[in-house]
């Protein structure tokens, strides 16, 4: 599973209580044995103490967030791969189940940080929004190819998941997927909407930004996209099982 869970709803950006207990009570509930989320916040109310294994990375000196990566099986291996001159990041484990050792990445690129409200980019001059989104995207590139370096150096059959602030048709989804399979693709239905826009009509465009891509070497037995709106991100799912050699 990979969940971008906007700080648990730390500055109750959505106007409910107990949105932590939410999210822990639909993870329970779902029992992924991987667990991967952008925008991790050690949340002191947030009980996943059913995973055995887990690796966080965290940072920030008035809040606390990173990625985060939950694990039912060992994790023999695990590190980071810092972006320059930004929150974002990269992390990943190397898990055991039974005799293959398997390579999890947690990928979190840059954001656009655009507001979607459709007043707000009313407001917005088109020359400051045009020149926000080049240099994001400049940021997203960089970012990739560090990311490509590190990956390149693994020999071990991967899942790559994260939320990539981009789409499907964009550059560093292409770069980053290489011969990945999409598990979307190869299970998925409908649009895949994994972004939550509020306002019209905006709300109507579905935007499929988070990904779990599978090496080869698995089976993509089922994936799916769930509709619960506990962040502005929806949860994402996949079903993998080991080819037999």
């Amino acid at each position: 599973m990979n969940y971008n869970v906007r700080l648990f709803n730390l500055y109750k950006w959505i106007p409910e209580d107990h949105i932590e207990d939410k999210i822990a009570d639909f993870i329970k509930k779902e029992s992924p044995d991987i667990l991967s989320f952008q925008e991790y916040h050690p949340h002191s109310d947030i009980d996943l103490s059913i995973f055995k294994y887990k690796f966080e990375k965290i940072a920030g000196k008035r809040t606390k967030y990173g990625q985060a990566i939950f694990s039912q099986f060992p994790i023999i291996n695990k590190g980071s791969i810092e972006f320059p001159h930004t929150g974002n990041n990269a992390i990943f484990i190397d898990i055991v189940k039974k005799q293959d050792t398997i390579r999890v990445y947690n990928v979190h690129l840059q954001s656009l940080r655009i507001n979607t409200n459709v007043d707000s980019l009313k407001k917005e001059k088109s020359e400051r929004l045009i020149k926000r989104i080049g240099s994001t995207f400049k940021m997203q590139q960089s970012q990739t190819e560090l990311f490509l370096k590190h990956k390149a150096q693994c020999h071990y059959k991967m899942i790559i998941c994260g939320d990539f602030n981009n789409t499907a048709f964009s550059y560093v989804y292409r770069k980053i997927k290489g011969d990945l399979n999409d598990t979307f693709k190869e299970a998925g239905s409908g649009f895949g909407s994994s972004y939550y826009i509020k306002s019209f009509p905006l709300k109507y465009f579905p935007m499929r930004i988070d990904f779990i891509l599978a090496d080869p070497a698995f089976v993509v037995n089922g994936y799916q996209s769930y509709t619960q709106k506990f962040s502005d991100h929806y949860p994402i799912s996949a079903t993998l099982s080991l080819k037999k050699e």
